[in-house]
């Protein structure tokens, strides 16, 4: 539901929308690497009705402020604003 309307997306904002292949997690390296560091805070299959959105909200903010690589070493935040500008 969350990619229903890709489309839009692309026309309002220019940026191409990708989707891998089923059963290629070769070809979604980030989305893998970002579930490893979920991993830091629940362990796979964990309930999440147990956290607090405040605490949720934490943690993407925690995971979106750290650089990575791939972004030349910026933040995905950091990123987010460059390309917004």
């Amino acid at each position: 539901m969350e990619l229903a309307q890709h489309k839009l997306f692309t026309i309002d904002t220019n940026i191409k929308v990708y989707f891998c292949d089923p059963k290629s997690p070769w070809q979604k390296g980030t989305n893998e690497n970002t579930n490893k560091l979920l991993r830091q805070y629940m362990p796979k299959k964990t309930d999440l009705s147990v956290y607090s959105q405040e605490q949720l909200d934490m943690m993407a903010e925690e995971l979106n402020d750290r650089p990575r690589k791939t972004l030349n070493f910026l933040s995905p935040s950091q990123k987010i604003l460059a390309v917004l500008q």
